[in-house]
């Protein structure tokens, strides 16, 4: 399960108090807050003591999927939808794209380089 930054933040605005509060109520430092946010997975203790000061379950301020795998299952079915209007495309092919995609355009122009550069070094 992983801490979920936004869900804190809008339970903070119901309750009408401020995070840097919440924090201190729950005696949870920023440093800590913000290293658990970065987490794929958060210490069960933290995570009471935030969502106890907050008034609601630990499930509520829970992201129960890591983003990596909602990225993936979205990516999964970007892939479906286009081989469903191109049946003559490769899955692997789409999929390798959408990927490469994701990336910033700079990081795809630097692996081109490199796969350039390697294949005239071979050659």
């Amino acid at each position: 399960m992983r801490l979920d930054p936004d869900r804190v933040k809008k339970h903070c605005a119901r309750n009408g108090v401020t995070l840097t509060a919440l924090l201190d109520e729950a005696g949870v430092s920023r440093t800590a807050y913000y290293s658990l946010a970065r987490r794929d997975s958060v210490l069960p203790g933290t995570v009471r003591a935030i969502a106890g000061a907050l008034g609601v379950a630990s499930a509520a301020i829970l992201d129960e999927e890591p983003p990596l795998t909602l990225r993936t299952q979205a990516l999964v079915r970007q892939a479906r939808r286009i081989l469903a209007r191109n049946p003559g495309a490769s899955f692997e092919n789409v999929w390798h794209t959408l990927v490469l995609l994701e990336e910033p355009p700079i990081e795809r122009l630097r692996r081109s380089l490199r796969r350039g550069r390697a294949a005239a070094d071979f050659l």
